[in-house]
């Protein structure tokens, strides 16, 4: 089966424009978009968590979509990759805030593996084996 959204016509900067209303729409309080060579690779956002906020940051792999084309023989550039993996991005966050809204989780709860310190999320942490992040906070 291939890689979901691999034909995608979408243009990513309109991926990243819902995925932001929909955040705002939940909550966030902040939202920045990373840049690198013109092309964005991430979002990080901001949620009130206990009167704090809290930064949270996802990133859209396009190398790793590309590698997923290679491996499934699917003919595609890196403009492709890119509309892909942002349009993967939105639907999982749309999914997500699909599961807030039915009140089976909190917004911080199913974004904390993304949970970061500006320099790497939780899950990167646990994942080098720190146990925690330390201050998490957004200002």
């Amino acid at each position: 089966m291939a890689i979901k959204n691999y034909t995608s016509k979408v243009p990513s900067v309109k991926s990243l424009a819902e995925i932001q209303a929909e955040l705002a729409i939940h909550g966030a309080t902040k939202i920045m978009t990373d840049y690198e060579n013109g092309k964005a690779t991430g979002i990080t956002f901001g949620i009130e968590v206990n009167g704090v906020v809290a930064g949270f940051h996802i990133t859209a792999d396009i190398d790793g979509v590309l590698a997923v084309f290679k491996k499934q023989n699917i003919k595609a550039d890196k403009d492709q990759a890119e509309r892909t993996a942002w349009r993967n991005v939105h639907d999982w966050i749309l999914a997500q805030m699909a599961f807030v809204e039915c009140g089976n989780a909190r917004m911080e709860e199913v974004f904390l593996p993304y949970l970061t310190d500006g320099k790497q999320t939780l899950y990167e942490a646990y994942k080098s084996g720190q146990p925690l992040l330390p201050e998490c906070e957004v200002r």
